[in-house]
């Protein structure tokens, strides 16, 4: 018999972090749709400043309650003190990153990250004296240590080749030397990977894809200790990137469903995988839930599924490539994932266009590369769908 008080992933999405009764009594919780906050006389403006109306609020760059319940609810599903929400997921990123490194300290980042992140660690803060190392494996990780080492970067699973990390072995590793670890889970989704119970320090989601889960709002969060939080929340006061009320209710509504739609991409992604690895079309497929992919033994590991986007290379030249997306009927060309309507792209047009070819191939950013992000229609239909599409290659 189950843990009556353990509450599963399934039960956390859709009352993780919530109070028991919302104002009037509202099923769904009300937006707060305001930017400043009054109190009834001076005595109560005191007894908030001396930190003795825990629940109250101020000014919306500083909180609000729509924002908070969604810093509450995946701070539950994350199993973690406490979240932070933002007005995107980069938002999170840089806020987070800024609040843990100074002039002089120096960032690991595995090679894989988010080209944006990457960007930021390198250009920006480069800028004011913070240096990086790009690594490829975890062995490469422990001996770029250095002593002004103060944070590790990685994602699990990565955009867009889907490889996962041996999270449990990065945290063991940085705390014995001090440094702080962020994974971005966004493809995981906390339905799939718990970074924080391999002993991750902070987790950050792109709210935008699988959360929200509707291609209609943006956002990001950054969870963990509550120590750690307090210190990016402290940046976020001054750097403003809160989320808005209203995205924060969109995001909220988007998470009670968060289970069953991870629960329907991962199976349908995976059977596409699979048809996929299975034509001679394909050169190659990247899905960690597939024996033939480098992860596959420590994902299986690690994860409880293995995502909904599938990254495969058509064996085909970059026009031929477009001529089989563009006779992608169901799937829409896009850049984002994780929405209820599947999406696809060919990384190198869609992200990595402004990039000169060789060094985009550099990074396996070939013309023949798609990424297809899965949605919630039926599995069947996309694989036929995909199977039609690849009859109009030469």
């Amino acid at each position: 018999m189950s843990d009556p008080k353990k509450k599963s992933l399934d039960t956390l999405a859709v009352h993780g972090g919530e109070p028991r009764r919302h104002p009037y009594a509202a099923l769904a919780a009300p937006i707060v749709q305001t930017a400043t906050f009054t109190f009834s006389s001076t005595a109560e403006l005191l007894s908030f400043l001396q930190g003795e109306l825990p629940d109250a609020e101020e000014y919306g760059r500083y909180g609000n309650p729509s924002v908070r319940l969604v810093e509450e609810k995946i701070a539950s599903l994350e199993a973690v003190d406490d979240g932070l929400a933002f007005g995107s997921g980069m938002a999170a990123v840089t806020t987070s990153i800024l609040a843990l490194v100074k002039s002089g300290s120096h960032v690991i980042l595995f090679r894989d990250c988010y080209r944006r992140t990457r960007q930021f660690v390198r250009d920006v803060l480069g800028r004011f004296g913070v240096t990086h190392s790009i690594v490829e494996s975890v062995s490469e990780m422990e001996s770029a240590l250095r002593a002004e080492t103060r944070l590790v970067i990685c994602e699990a699973p990565t955009n867009p080749f889907q490889r996962v990390v041996d999270l449990a072995r990065v945290a063991e590793i940085c705390r014995a030397k001090r440094v702080k670890t962020l994974v971005d889970s966004t493809f995981a989704t906390p339905i799939n990977l718990r970074p924080a119970d391999l002993g991750i320090d902070l987790v950050v989601h792109s709210a935008t894809k699988y959360l929200a889960g509707h291609n209609d709002v943006l956002g990001g969060v950054v969870c963990g200790s509550r120590g750690l939080v307090s210190l990016i929340r402290d940046l976020r006061h001054c750097i403003g990137g809160i989320m808005d009320p209203h995205a924060a209710y969109l995001v909220h509504r988007g998470i009670k469903t968060l289970a069953i739609r991870v629960a329907r991409q991962n199976e349908s992604a995976l059977a596409l995988a699979r048809f996929l690895e299975a034509d001679d079309r394909i050169k190659v497929v990247h899905y960690p839930g597939l024996p033939s992919h480098s992860s596959y033994e420590v994902a299986s590991r690690l994860m409880s599924g293995f995502g909904g986007v599938v990254t495969f290379e058509v064996n085909a030249s970059q026009e031929e490539t477009s001529r089989f997306v563009d006779a992608c009927k169901i799937p829409r060309i896009g850049p984002s994932l994780g929405g209820v309507e599947s999406l696809i792209e060919q990384p190198a047009l869609m992200s990595y266009y402004g990039m000169p070819r060789e060094e985009r191939e550099a990074l396996g950013m070939v013309g023949g590369l798609v990424r297809y992000a899965v949605g919630i229609e039926d599995a069947q239909e996309l694989i036929a769908d995909t199977e039609a599409a690849l009859a109009r290659l030469r």
